[in-house]
């Protein structure tokens, strides 16, 4: 296995180590790529180009602490699933609680409407399915997204992250079928510190690069000969 150098240039440069990583997938069967946005969908993009897969969204929210927003007391993702983060010697009230879910459901329902469209999701059942961040720190996003597309039924399900906390890496291993962490510094403390360049990602960056790769996968689908036509050339003299 490689030796990965930190910190990564970018989110493009990070999802093309890890795509490295997952090479072991390419050419699988009902592969998907699922994105976490907004900077999972960078990595993904390049994640999925280079695997030859669809990419698409999978939408998650962190619930912040109030107050300490930052910090995740949980999480929630799209069909219901919430997730919720134990907090040493911290209490929060239920009011408060629900005050966080309500704001971040909302803003769930506005990404999936913008960043989709009129686009049904894709569906997972009995997919490979790779959901991809662009790091791990508490996980609680990533257990959200993982519980949430179980209900789905993939076949396989994979959580492949660039850089991720080794404790938090380690304890998805029990909920995933494989867990990819291309690197696991230690101390890890946060995402951004192991990019050199690690900007807020815009939606009109998550929408361009959906579209793309929406475009390339549909080129590279036509290139490719359907299943009776490999059959007759690797049977022609």
């Amino acid at each position: 296995m490689m030796n990965v150098t930190l910190p990564f240039e970018d989110r493009r440069h990070a999802g093309r180590v890890l795509a490295e990583k997952l090479a072991h997938y390419r050419g699988r069967p009902n592969l998907l790529v699922l994105a976490l946005p907004r900077g999972g969908v960078a990595v993904g993009f390049e994640v999925a180009r280079a695997l030859g897969a669809p990419l698409d969204i999978f939408v998650v929210r962190k619930l912040g602490l109030p107050g300490h927003e930052e910090y995740a007391m949980g999480a929630i993702a799209s069909g219901g699933v919430r997730v919720m983060t134990p907090l040493s010697g911290l209490t929060v009230s239920p009011e408060a609680v629900a005050e966080v879910v309500a704001r971040e459901q909302a803003e769930l329902v506005r990404r999936e409407q913008l960043y989709r469209g009129q686009r049904p999701a894709i569906s997972l059942g009995g997919r490979t399915v790779i959901v991809v961040d662009d790091g791990l720190a508490t996980g609680a996003s990533m257990r959200a997204a993982v519980l949430a597309i179980r209900q789905q039924h993939p076949a396989h399900l994979v959580v492949a992250v660039p850089v991720g906390a080794q404790d938090t890496c380690q304890a998805l291993r029990d909920e995933a079928d494989e867990v990819v962490c291309a690197a696991s510094p230690e101390p890890f403390r946060a995402v951004g510190l192991w990019y050199e360049k690690f900007p807020q990602t815009s939606d009109d960056e998550v929408r361009t690069l959906l579209e793309e790769a929406r475009r390339e996968h549909a080129l590279s689908a036509q290139s490719r000969p359907a299943k009776g036509e490999r059959n007759k050339e690797e049977r022609a003299p």
